[in-house]
């Protein structure tokens, strides 16, 4: 696991089409190990604290991005 797949988190859920955007755009830029991903359904308090708003993107775990995540807002978000 890379330094920034350590810090990096993708909060998600299943069936979700924005979320499956997303993971396709983080795939895409830093591949499959760059980051961490983590279901919301699987603690109640995950999904009290994000509900409907997934994908969330976490970064040094502060929420950095949250739906919908772009191209450009990742790329501006792991160049900073």
């Amino acid at each position: 696991m890379t330094p920034l797949a350590a810090r990096l988190v993708l909060y998600e859920r299943t069936n979700c089409h924005l979320c499956d955007e997303a993971r396709q755009l983080l795939d895409e830029l830093i591949g499959p190990d760059g980051y961490a991903r983590i279901d919301i359904d699987t603690s109640d308090e995950l999904v009290v604290r994000y509900g409907f708003r997934v994908p969330v993107l976490a970064l040094g775990g502060v929420d950095r991005l949250e739906a919908p995540i772009t191209g450009p807002d990742l790329r501006a978000l792991l160049a900073g």
